[in-house]
């Protein structure tokens, strides 16, 4: 009898939930943040609930904007940039002291191929992007001179930064996008919806599946490259996933591609051309990975992958006439499908 009990109890329970499954329905939301679009696909009730989830996390988005933002001189990044060279600890939120400890720790593992004081050159090659031009070796010099994560000094017994040297510049970039993005989820679901995936421009945190697939559906595009992979399909759900490459951000002179992404050792923009993949447990860490990766090379840069919990990485890149393919060892863990249609 009371293993007969039991059995019907599953059944019930099993049919309610699936009840509750259908009832849920899909929404998509999206709005410009950061300067980048961002969006909030989910699952719920009604239309109600799913828009004030959605407004929600871009408030959050907006709100983190206002900490990270190397673009607005009042937002608190660059309030301590200000201090740089002044000998002064400046005390910061709880928000900015965890990605500066983050992107800290991430370059001491990196060995300074990332380095969230990179600043001064990333200005450097933004400016060498639109006038199409290589910058003088006496221009990266003086830019390097102000780099360099040893630089800033993190005192966490009282929650203080100090920038040591004069003019250095911190550049959260794209990890600061994508603890946005992680943020935008953990808000979605704060507020009961769990099947959600948020997409802040090619970086994704992804929530439980959709009802009745193994995960959310990320295609993962190819390297435009001889002989590159074709594009490849993904299931992700409660696990980020970050790309860094130079596709779409990058200026060619004299014949040569230089990536948006800086080398902070060298001071020269990344010249391998490349599409680097990694799903992590969450984005930023996704993001840190996919951009030291993409700065070191898959030799020196997958061992940093392998040493991560949870993380895997695709490099496909084109170091001579045709590209190549390179997975780290948990890549075939990764749910996923054949080429993309």
């Amino acid at each position: 009898m009371r293993r007969l009990l039991a059995t019907l109890v599953a059944i019930f329970w099993g049919s309610g939930l699936a009840r509750a499954e259908e009832a849920l329905q899909k929404f998509v939301f999206e709005k410009a943040e950061m300067g980048l679009p961002f969006r909030v696909s989910l699952y719920a009730p009604d239309g109600a609930q799913a828009k004030a989830a959605a407004d929600a996390a871009f408030e959050r988005v907006a709100v983190l904007n206002s900490i990270f933002s190397d673009y607005d001189p009042e937002s608190e990044l660059s309030r301590l940039s200000r201090t740089a060279g002044q000998g002064k600890a400046v005390p910061v939120s709880s928000t900015l002291w965890l990605l500066l400890e983050r992107g800290q720790r991430l370059a001491e593992r990196s060995g300074g191929a990332f380095d969230i004081t990179v600043g001064p050159l990333v200005n450097l090659w933004r400016r060498a992007r639109r006038k199409q031009e290589m910058p003088s070796a006496e221009l990266i010099a003086e830019m390097k001179a102000r780099v360099g994560f040893k630089n800033l000094r993190l005192d966490p017994a009282h929650h203080t930064a100090e920038l040591l040297v004069p003019e250095m510049r911190l550049d959260l970039g794209s990890i600061g996008k994508a603890f946005a993005v992680d943020e935008a989820l953990a808000v979605v679901r704060q507020r009961g919806l769990a099947r959600a995936l948020v997409a802040g421009s090619g970086d994704m945190a992804a929530g439980e599946a959709p009802p009745g697939l193994p995960g959310w559906r990320v295609e993962i595009a190819t390297l435009d490259a001889p002989g590159a992979p074709s594009a490849q399909v993904v299931y992700l759900r409660n696990c980020g996933i970050a790309t860094s490459g130079d596709s779409y951000q990058r200026v060619e002179i004299a014949g040569k591609r230089y990536s948006h992404i800086v080398d902070p050792r060298s001071g020269i923009g990344v010249t391998d051309h490349s599409l680097v993949t990694v799903v992590a447990p969450d984005v930023a860490t996704a993001n840190g990975l996919s951009t030291s990766l993409s700065v070191l090379g898959p030799e020196r840069g997958l061992p940093l992958v392998e040493e991560t919990s949870g993380a895997a990485a695709r490099v496909v890149r084109q170091p001579a006439e045709v590209a190549e393919l390179i997975e780290s060892a948990r890549w075939k863990d990764v749910p996923k499908v054949g080429a993309a249609r």
